[in-house]
């Protein structure tokens, strides 16, 4: 599942662990795109020591090691600024590919609370749309699952030819073994959660320079938001 920041990524994680045949892991190229990049996040050091950072390691674990706990599914929630160009594609072109989307001005809304100054790379919507032309894959929009759960659910399940399990839908609180490590730094609102929250929109217009930011991710939403499932798309 590949998603930028700030797209309810990690309730989604969230819906997917609580069903009783799947496994999940969170962000796995985490390491590899901080140990490359060098760009300084909360945590950093220990990111990098708790995972691999060599992103050959992390694909063999992804498509040819044993699925944690014999489980019949294995839910990888991916960020899309984290496939740096130098990952070789092919690799992991055994895996089935979705897209968790989110308008870029909402998306920046929420991103800007925690990075005042992001930029395209940053919220990784231009690889997103790259990602997409290379591998295909349902997408869903956020503000789609956040207000009708279910429905969006049992169509991103229907398009993957997963079984729909309603234990998706709600979850007990806390933080689980499967998070990352930097956890403690961004899931606060997930942590207290036991569902998918309601979708609210932004409480006021962006400042300038985010609102020229968003437009400029615009196109990449565009394109990848016309082939979003919807509600329809359940048999």
């Amino acid at each position: 599942m590949w998603s930028g920041p700030r797209t309810v990524s990690t309730a989604l994680m969230r819906a997917w662990e609580n069903r009783p045949d799947t496994a999940v892991v969170d962000e796995p190229l985490y390491a590899f795109y901080l140990a490359r990049t060098g760009i300084d996040h909360p945590g950093r050091d220990e990111i990098i020591a708790s995972m691999p950072n060599d992103w050959r390691v992390v694909a063999d674990q992804l498509t040819r090691g044993p699925v944690p706990g014999g489980k019949a599914v294995f839910y990888a929630k991916h960020m899309t600024h984290h496939l740096l160009p130098e990952v070789d594609r092919r690799a992991l072109a055994p895996l089935r590919h979705a897209h968790l989307i989110r308008d870029p001005a909402e998306l920046l809304a929420s991103y800007a609370k925690v990075r005042s100054a992001p930029t395209m790379a940053d919220l990784g919507i231009a690889a997103q749309a790259e990602i997409y032309e290379e591998f295909g894959g349902p997408v869903l929009d956020s503000r789609d699952l956040l207000e009708h759960p279910e429905p969006m659910l049992r169509a991103l399940c229907a398009a993957l030819d997963v079984p729909f399990d309603a234990a998706m839908l709600s979850w007990p609180p806390g933080p689980r073994d499967s998070d990352g490590v930097w956890g403690p730094h961004w899931y606060a609102g997930v942590w207290a959660s036991t569902g998918f929250g309601r979708y609210r929109p932004p409480a006021g217009p962006l400042p300038p320079h985010l609102a020229a930011l968003a437009e400029a991710c615009r196109p990449y939403y565009e394109q990848l938001h016309a082939h979003r499932l919807t509600a329809a798309a359940v048999p």
